[in-house]
């Protein structure tokens, strides 16, 4: 990773309660972006919604990315985690050695693959933000890939829903491989966003809930059944067929998008 002029600083942990929490310190401090905390294992990783993101040492490749959005309005800050996911997609297509779109993304940002009518997940995405709007703006995006992870060892609770590049690729999968693929892609898709080009058409190409039925749960523990249709290019919204209608759903507005096993088209 060295003379990569891309990032201000890079340190790798053995255990981190979150590198979320250190990224963030980091920026606190005045860090410049962009810096990357890498981690073997996280006591404290979380996900969306608080949930929890866990696995075992070595299995994962665990990270965040601090970012310091000046030139990025305040309301496309979510292009940041979408470039993220799009970066990291991109790098486990070659990696794992699929074809290229081979790894979906779930949206907001999850990645994800789809397996004897199943859609499985390969990694989580959280993006945090603070200040923007103000004159020092922070992003911070972490992602948990599965990556040497195998079948047999999966949570029992979860084995049903997930996935890992070695499963994908059939063989052992390095981390570090990943991980130079990802910084190698991220470059050259952070270029395109400082000059005010987002890969929309790249990003949009890989959402498997396009075209799909999915259930939408809300905060208040409702479920609605709905038809993908697209993203919104401005807001990043997903747009959903509701009772003939479209219209845009917003991350804050939902807890989770399924999509459910046998009903996807």
């Amino acid at each position: 990773m060295t003379g990569r002029p891309l990032l201000s600083r890079v340190e790798r942990f053995p255990v981190v309660r979150s590198t979320n929490d250190v990224v963030r310190d980091w920026l606190a401090e005045g860090t410049p972006e962009v810096c990357v905390a890498i981690a073997d294992e996280q006591s404290a990783g979380r996900g969306r919604e608080g949930r929890t993101w866990q696995a075992p040492p070595g299995a994962a490749l665990l990270l965040s990315l601090g970012f310091r959005p000046s030139r990025l309005e305040p309301d496309l800050a979510w292009r940041l985690a979408a470039t993220v996911s799009l970066a990291m997609a991109e790098a486990a297509d070659a990696t794992a050695g699929v074809a290229p779109g081979a790894i979906r993304l779930k949206w907001p940002n999850d990645l994800a693959v789809e397996r004897d009518g199943r859609t499985l997940k390969l990694a989580g995405v959280l993006g945090e933000t603070d200040g923007l709007g103000g004159p020092d703006p922070r992003v911070v995006v972490g992602i948990g890939v599965n990556v040497d992870w195998a079948a047999d060892d999966f949570p029992p609770q979860l084995a049903a829903t997930m996935t890992s590049l070695r499963e994908i690729a059939g063989r052992p999968v390095e981390r570090d491989r990943l991980l130079d693929a990802f910084l190698d892609r991220l470059e050259s898709r952070l270029a395109e966003l400082r000059e005010d080009r987002f890969p929309f058409t790249a990003w949009a190409a890989r959402q498997v809930t396009t075209g799909r039925l999915v259930e939408l749960h809300r905060p208040d523990g409702r479920v609605a059944t709905v038809r993908g249709v697209g993203v919104e290019p401005r807001s990043g919204a997903l747009l959903v067929d509701e009772g003939g209608a479209e219209r845009a759903i917003h991350a804050g507005e939902i807890r989770h998008v399924r999509l459910p096993v046998g009903i996807g088209v």
